[in-house]
């Protein structure tokens, strides 16, 4: 009897032990405990469950979240997604130094998790809102000390407490991709993202073409969609700041069970659990109507849901095209009644819309209403503004170019206030007509006489500055070029004297500053330096050049100026700088998604084909170059820095020369060495950019810790070793693009090859960069050499990795 009683007492003790380590366990794997196939873990609410599943009829197996206590299984996150197990020997283990990975019955990784941190004892825990985290095992539960989270990776679904947008501290986005069917969970075409461009907003996208637009956030909701805000279940938060901009929501009454899906067909649906009828309901629908519809009314159109046809143009507006109109088409939009003239222009208040596209445009979060009206007044380019926070009545937001994207909102809308010409504005413009009538004719000889005086100032003035020009373009450049010269006085208050504030950049040829014309228009003025390399047969290059060339990926010459020892070339502004700029930061190069990179590398292909091929002189650029990619305010790449500059006439393909003009790293290795150059020195460059861009490294400069390559040296090897994804950058890597992303590499190893007339034409090239057919195999690259670091006491030829600053540089006999 006591030794019966000595055994039952054990095996208590022994359940007692089994029920508290899987009780302390059954949220968490570790390095000990691994999920098979037919096995889950459950938060330790009992809120989601983890583990293994298939979908309909298929026997792929992923490894996914659903909720735990809803009777209807529905899967919120996929690790897997795209890479489904065949079978169920399907293995979720966590692997130190914190790993988590999926392996199959072979022990091959299927998927893993992206590690950034190590950990010392990793666990992944799955926590009751739905979030997997790998952390270590003694570790706050703060985001923190999370060494990876699944809500960094979001599938197709938004969970509360889940920040959807950008870290730009790891470069990721947290963004929705829609399953490509109900049972096949791999990424589809319709995307939903915090886009970044201009104030943030969010869009959703089937491929490249945007569907629907939330519009901007506005301090309680997004502008597009009053109806989804903040109550006593929920409030909603939009946080901007330096590391990360992102929208999030977080739950009140823990009861509520809230999830926003884009479901397969690319409708993004809000949904609640209603306890009641056992099922999900749908309380949003996203597009739900056809004024959902992105920029159905065109500029300055505003769709009615209510009216038949559903579009009208804004009040003072009329169709650009009146018979498309009628035909009810309206892409082309609206247009004013009244011409802007910028100076006198006022402004009309339109109430109860959805705010217009906020691509084009730029806010300060302290102005008043009234400083922002003074502000947009300021630019002739700035076509309406508003509030910007509606919660605290602070903030500006202004728009630049056309309005795009309205719509009628009956409630709940918001103000904006449209630039329109003064007499659309004046209620009282019949009595200033008459009042102006009368002044008439008393005004009549003051201003007779004005205009005589302003002439002859006029004419003396011209007469002085083309006698100073006249040393600088002789008579028949002056007449062909056709180009506008600005005065001295002109620049100097459009730079406010050259302020140091108003200082751009320098490069070879000297400082650029921006500047404001009188009549709003920014520009860039480019000021040669006394110190310069380049001088006045460059600045005299660079007008005659690029006078003649219209194309929209080459920066636009306005015009020069050129007063004594002043010598200054007049650009339109570009709002994103060089592409440099932002290319090679290690901040904002994460905002340069793949599409935005390839739009870039497409953009200066089209602007060489056209120097090379399309323009009236066959021009070779010579010197190429990330810092010489101006970017607009849509980033569209423009080609800049004709100074150094040569046109070919008649067959003529190459040329020599003995004065080197050029940066190294971007040369070829025909022009660095003998001098020779021709439009294959300009793909070389191009291929150097391509590679930069898809890598965003520099080809100078660039370091590994396995060799002292150069890139074009480091691309090769991983060509040749069938790793060409690894020369992408991390964030670049996604399985839907990575197949135009390694073409694109492929291009420009093709365009880097040794022997020039291995090169394709530009023609090619923009062929190559928009088929799908096969690519030739690349030669061995020019420059491609194993180098040790060293410092070379010739400034001209110092190695980039002790001189980081890519300088253009002159050699004289390079023989």
């Amino acid at each position: 009897m006591d030794s019966t009683w000595k055994v039952f007492v054990l095996l208590l003790i022994l359940i007692a032990l089994n029920f508290s380590v899987s009780s302390a366990s059954m949220d968490t794997i570790n390095s000990i405990r691994s999920v098979r196939d037919g096995e889950t873990i459950v938060s330790s609410g009992g809120m989601f469950e983890l583990g293994f599943f298939s979908l309909g009829n298929s026997k792929n197996r992923y490894v996914g979240i659903w909720y735990y206590g809803i009777p209807v299984k529905t899967i919120v996150w996929v690790a897997n997604r795209a890479s489904p197990l065949t079978n169920q020997a399907g293995v979720l283990k966590v692997m130190e130094p914190g790993v988590l990975v999926l392996v199959n019955d072979t022990g091959e990784a299927v998927w893993s998790s992206n590690r950034s941190r190590s950990g010392q004892k990793p666990v992944a825990q799955l926590l009751d809102s739905g979030n997997l985290v790998l952390k270590d095992e003694d570790a706050d539960d703060t985001e923190e000390n999370y060494l990876w989270q699944s809500f960094d990776y979001p599938t197709d679904t938004y969970l509360p407490g889940m920040k959807f947008g950008w870290n730009f501290v790891t470069g990721l986005e947290m963004y929705l991709a829609e399953w490509k069917a109900n049972d096949d969970p791999a990424p589809g075409d319709s995307t939903y993202h915090l886009e970044l461009t201009g104030y943030p907003q969010i869009v959703l996208r089937r491929n490249a073409t945007e569907i629907t637009r939330y519009g901007p956030w506005n301090g309680i909701y997004f502008s597009g969609f009053p109806d989804v805000r903040g109550n006593p279940t929920y409030f909603m938060d939009f946080v901007m700041v330096k590391n990360e901009v992102y929208y999030q929501e977080n739950i009140i009454d823990k009861l509520v069970v809230r999830r926003l899906t884009l479901n397969p067909s690319g409708v993004v649906q809000r949904l609640t659990w209603v306890n009641r009828t056992q099922q999900w309901e749908v309380y949003m629908n996203r597009p739900a109507d056809n004024c959902d519809s992105y920029s159905l009314c065109g500029a300055y159109g505003i769709c009615y849901i209510q009216n038949f046809p559903a579009c009208n143009c804004l009040d003072k507006f009329v169709p650009k095209d009146s018979e498309g109109w009628i035909k009810t088409d309206w892409s082309n939009g609206c247009i004013r009644k009244t011409n802007l003239s910028c100076q006198g222009d006022g402004f009309i208040k339109y109430s109860r819309i959805k705010l217009p596209d906020v691509r084009n445009s730029w806010f300060n979060e302290s102005m008043s209403l009234k400083e922002c009206e003074v502000e947009c007044l300021k630019k002739c380019s700035c076509m309406a503004y508003t509030q910007l926070n509606i919660r605290n009545g602070s903030g500006c937001l202004l728009w630049f170019g056309d309005l795009v994207d309205i719509r009628s909102l009956s409630a709940d809308g918001q103000d904006i206030y449209i630039r329109m010409a003064s007499s659309e504005i004046d209620s009282r413009g019949m009595k200033r007509r008459i009042l102006i009538a009368s002044l008439t004719s008393m005004m009549g000889i003051i201003l007779l006489a004005a205009l005589s005086l302003i002439l002859y100032i006029r004419k003396r003035n011209k007469d002085s500055i083309k006698g100073e020009q006249a040393g600088k373009f002789n008579e028949s450049e002056h007449k062909e070029l056709e180009l506008p010269f600005f005065k001295l006085a002109t620049i100097l208050k459009a730079t406010n004297c050259f302020s140091i504030e108003n200082k751009l950049g320098e490069g070879g040829f000297g400082p650029v500053y921006k500047g404001m014309l009188e009549g709003g228009q920014e520009i860039a003025v480019k000021r040669l330096s006394g110190t310069s390399t380049q001088g006045l047969d460059e600045l005299k290059n660079e007008v005659i050049f690029i006078a003649k060339l219209q194309h929209r990926n080459l920066v636009r010459l306005l015009g020069c100026c050129i007063r004594g020892d002043e010598n200054m070339l007049i650009y339109e502004y570009l709002p994103n700088k060089s592409l440099d700029v932002i290319l090679f930061d290690e901040t904002a190069g994460y905002l340069l998604d793949w599409q935005k990179r390839f739009h870039i590398i497409n953009g200066i292909a089209r602007g060489l084909l056209y120097l090379h091929q399309d323009s009236r002189l066959r021009i070779i650029h010579r010197d190429l170059k990330a810092s010489n990619i101006l970017l607009d305010s849509e980033m569209n790449p423009k080609i800049s820095d004709f100074g150094t500059a040569r046109s070919f006439g008649g067959n003529e393909t190459a040329a020599q020369t003995r004065r080197i003009i050029g940066t190294y790293g971007y040369m070829s290795p025909e022009y660095a060495v003998d001098g020779i150059f021709s439009v294959k020195s300009d793909v070389f460059s191009f291929g150097v950019l391509v590679l930069e861009i898809v890598s965003g490294k520099r080809n100078r400069g660039f370091s590994h810790s396995d060799h002292h390559l150069n890139l074009l040296g480091h691309v090769w090897t991983l060509y040749k070793e069938e790793r060409l994804q690894e020369v992408a950058e991390a964030t670049l890597r996604n399985p839907q693009e990575l197949p135009q992303v390694i073409r694109s590499i492929h291009v420009g190893l093709l365009c880097v090859q040794h022997n020039p007339e291995d090169r394709p034409s530009m023609s090619s090239v923009v062929l190559m960069l928009g088929n799908e057919g096969v690519l030739p195999e690349a030669k061995h690259p020019g420059f491609f050499t194993e180098r040790e670091p060293i410092v070379s006491q010739d400034s001209t030829t110092t190695d980039a990795t002790n001189s980081p600053n890519q300088l253009t540089i002159t050699v004289l006999d390079p023989r």
